[in-house]
């Protein structure tokens, strides 16, 4: 492997240097700046050495902790045998989807080489995780937390926690994740997960020493999100209520609950006091709408304690009814500030007229003997060129066509197309998307690029009726939703931020074999206003590799 030398190393810091100095120059928001050794590790997690993913020779990665509007310069080395590229699972990437590490957006950094993102967590606030978006990389770690906090003058409807947790769990595979990859090229699947860990542990790790403390008649956040490729899951505190807070970017109505359901890419937060007998508790979670539950715990301590926790676990809930139940009491806070100063509850999405529905449906059938899912009969395939760079370069030929899906599924049994899957929006409308999934597990969506207001679910197939089910006040504003089985989703979004977006199932093993797509929204001014030009930082590779540069959008 070609590793990069200290004259690169050497470039890359000047280059960084220069950076912060514009940056005091310019008066802009801070930057915070990281570099990220990508490597492989041997790890023992579910009692099996196994090649894992690390950053800096950690598993998870380095936490990314910053405030709304910081500029995030990561450095990324890549020193593992395969192409890499990194995402920011909820990170809207205002303007500047060049950032968002998809393959349809990027050119991956080859091995032994680097590459530098530079993004900001733009009027966002809030819990999100970035990981591996190549292949089946995701299912061998690489991923961690991203905590947005918000800016000292704007108000958080809670007081400041005496601390603040990260909670990354997940479902995990022993196999190799080239393993897994080529089972689902041979037309295999990848089967059930090992277990469950929790940042990057297993149960007898997450004890010894205990992962979380406490102190007495206080109060803690924890930021959880589901970064596992396969199970729904449920968390609990032993012996004590949680207080849901935050979720994706947005404040809630502030409910106590004995659980919380969290789907495969959504983030929550919740605040627990430490208000019961000083001893040592259990955090539980435990695999939903699956035969063989799996749980994991870690031990929560209070200052002092000498107890061990009740080995006598918080049962989890049972069915789809409490978790669609579950689901339907979360609420906006509409009086709380978010990333600005104004209440959330200002902008009034139930009031706006719908332009346009679009109706995904997710399939599955056989493409030259091997399994594919798809969204209204088009399998997405990377291309070889990104398809944001052949858009931008006006080289789509060859590469992809606009819309081959229509706003409606196609009739049943209509054979799968596999291809690019890219569907055109027109800039700054309201519209309305529906995702159905007509499978018998359940399903989660994830926009890149947006918050979105999801409106309504039910079961069956959707119809205009399904609208007078709507919750049309106060819905939480999100990125990423689940679709129980045989079953819809409604969200509605304003397509205001230019760029090519992914819109992917988050059961990787489906996202792997087509069940994703890309919404190119284009500024029809091609103003600055509206998009960043491609970085001259920007990788090339595919069609574009020696095309001049476009010509810039129009000053803003």
């Amino acid at each position: 492997m070609v590793r990069p030398t200290t004259m690169t190393r050497g470039a890359a810091a000047a280059a960084l240097l220069a950076l912060a100095l514009v940056a005091v120059a310019r008066a802009e928001d801070p930057y915070h700046f990281f570099e990220w050794k990508v490597t492989y590790g041997t790890k023992t997690i579910m009692g099996t050495p196994q090649k894992v993913i690390l950053i800096n020779d950690q598993f998870p990665g380095p936490t990314i902790n910053c405030t709304s509007n910081n500029n995030i310069v990561i450095n990324v080395f890549n020193m593992l045998d395969q192409p890499l590229l990194f995402t920011w699972h909820g990170i809207q990437q205002r303007k500047n989807s060049w950032q968002d590490g998809m393959p349809g957006t990027q050119c991956p950094i080859k091995p032994g080489t680097n590459f530098t993102y530079h993004w900001q967590p733009k009027d966002q606030i809030g819990s999100f995780f970035y990981f591996p978006s190549i292949g089946m990389q995701r299912s061998a770690g690489g991923y961690g937390l991203i905590s947005v906090h918000s800016r000292d003058l704007i108000p958080v409807p809670f007081d400041t926690p005496a601390d603040d947790f990260p909670v990354l769990v997940g479902d995990w595979y022993t196999k190799d994740h080239t393993v897994l990859a080529k089972h689902l090229d041979a037309g295999k699947g990848i089967g059930r997960p090992a277990g469950l860990i929790i940042n990057g542990k297993n149960e007898k790790d997450a004890a010894n020493p205990p992962m979380y403390n406490f102190e007495a008649g206080k109060t803690y956040r924890f930021r959880v999100c589901n970064v596992g490729i396969k199970a729904s899951l449920n968390v609990r505190v032993q012996g004590h209520n949680i207080k849901l807070v935050e979720m994706e970017g947005s404040h809630t109505v502030q409910n106590m609950y004995d659980s919380l359901d969290v789907h495969l890419g959504q983030c929550l937060s919740f605040l627990v006091t430490a208000d019961q007998k000083p001893g040592d508790y259990f955090l539980v979670v435990s695999t939903r709408f699956i035969k063989e539950v799996s749980t994991v715990t870690a031990v929560i301590r209070y200052k002092g304690s000498s107890t061990p926790p009740s080995p006598k676990l918080p049962e989890g809930p049972n069915g789809w009814a409490w978790s669609i139940n579950q689901w339907r009491s979360f609420r906006w806070n509409l009086t709380a500030s978010a990333a600005r100063p104004n209440p959330q509850g200002s902008y009034h999405y139930g009031q706006i007229n719908i332009t346009r529905t679009i109706k995904l449906s997710t399939s599955r059938g056989k493409v030259n003997g091997k399994e594919r899912y798809a969204l209204n009969g088009v399998s997405h395939v990377d291309a070889d060129t990104p398809l944001k760079l052949a858009e931008y370069f006006n080289a789509t030929d060859g590469v992809f066509q606009y819309n081959l899906i229509g706003d409606v599924p196609p009739k049943e049994g209509t054979p799968i197309k596999v291809a690019p899957n890219v569907l055109t929006t027109e800039f700054r409308t309201f519209i309305e998307v529906v995702f159905e999934n007509p499978e018998k597990s359940i399903d989660s969506f994830h926009i890149d690029g947006y918050a979105f207001f999801a409106a309504g679910m039910g079961p069956g197939p959707w119809s205009p009726s399904s609208r007078k089910t709507y919750n049309l006040l106060d819905t939480v504003s999100r990125h990423t939703i689940q679709v129980y089985p045989r079953s819809w989703t409604a969200v509605m979004l304003t397509f205001d931020n230019a760029g090519m977006w992914n819109v992917r199932s988050n059961l990787w093993e489906r996202h792997y074999l087509g069940e994703q797509m890309y919404i190119s929204v284009q500024s029809p001014a091609r103003s600055l206003r509206d998009e960043y030009n491609m970085p001259e930082t920007s990788l090339r590779c595919g069609k574009v590799v020696g095309l001049p540069m476009p010509a810039s959008y129009n000053p803003a």
